[in-house]
C-alpha cells in the first residue's frame, strides 16, 4: 500500500499551519513525526486519515485521490488526541461495541489486545474509573485490534508506564515486519529512535526528512 502526499497545504482562518508538503509512505516501514506540540504533526495526520480536507494538494492513496473520490481505506485505524469512550461501561465492553461494528474479529483477540496494551487487570473496570494512561492504552487498543493495515498514531505513550511502552515497541516493530504501514507522532525525538526507520521533523508547517536514523 502507498500513501502520497502531493504539496499538502492547510489553512485555518488564513493561518497555514502545512506548508507545501510532499512525502511518499509505504507498507512495511514506520514513519515518526516529531516536533513541538503546535508544530504540524497532528494536522498532517488528519488529513492523511481523510479527517480533514486538506486547502490545495492531493493524497493519494494507492494512486486514488481520497479527497475528491470521497474513498477512504477501510483498513486504516487511528488514535488521534482523546478517543470517544462510553463512561458507564467497561473498557472490555467498550472494545466489544467496537468490534461488532466490522465483525472482524471475536472475544479472544479483544483480550489478546487488553494483554498486548497491560490493560487486562481493568478490562472490567468502568471507563469512568480509568486514570489517564489507562485510557491512552484503550485508546491504542482499539487502533490495533483489527490489525489494520493502516495505523496513525498521535502522542501514543503519553501517560503510559515504561514496560508499556517497550511491549508496544516490540509489537509495532513486528508489524512493520508483516508489512504494515505505521505513522506514529511526538514531540519527543527519542521515542521514535527504536520505531522508526523514517523520521520526518515538524517545525511551524514546514516538513523535513531526517537523515541518519
Amino acid at each position: 500500500m502507498k500513501i502520497e502526499l502531493k504539496n499538502i497545504c492547510k489553512e485555518f482562518k488564513k493561518n497555514r499551519v502545512i506548508k507545501n508538503v510532499s512525502m511518499t509512505l509505504e507498507s512495511g516501514n514506520i514513519y515518526g513525526f516529531y516536533g513541538r506540540n503546535g508544530s504540524g504533526k497532528s494536522v498532517l495526520q488528519k488529513i492523511i486519515a481523510g479527517l480533514y480536507v486538506p486547502t490545495s494538494g492531493e493524497v493519494l492513496v494507492d494512486g486514488l485521490d481520497i479527497n475528491k473520490k470521497g474513498v477512504y481505506p477501510k483498513n486504516m485505524r487511528i488514535l488521534i488526541e482523546k478517543p470517544a469512550f462510553f463512561p458507564d461501561i467497561s473498557g472490555f465492553e467498550n472494545l466489544k461495541l467496537l468490534a461488532d461494528i466490522n465483525k472482524t474479529i471475536d472475544e479472544d483477540k479483544i483480550i489478546e489486545t487488553l494483554e498486548i496494551v497491560n490493560l487486562i487487570e481493568e478490562k472490567d473496570k468502568k471507563y469512568s474509573k480509568y486514570s489517564l494512561g489507562m485510557k491512552q492504552k484503550l485508546g491504542i487498543a482499539q487502533a490495533i485490534m483489527e490489525d489494520p493495515e493502516i495505523l496513525i498514531l498521535d502522542e501514543p505513550f503519553n501517560g503510559i508506564e515504561q514496560v508499556t511502552v517497550d511491549k508496544l515497541t516490540k509489537y509495532l516493530l513486528a508489524k512493520r515486519k508483516e508489512g504494515k504501514l505505521i505513522i506514529i507522532s511526538t514531540h519527543i525525538k527519542d521515542d521514535l529512535k527504536k520505531l522508526s526507520n523514517h523520521i520526518y521533523k515538524f517545525d511551524n508547517g514546514e516538513v523535513s526528512k531526517v537523515k541518519n536514523v
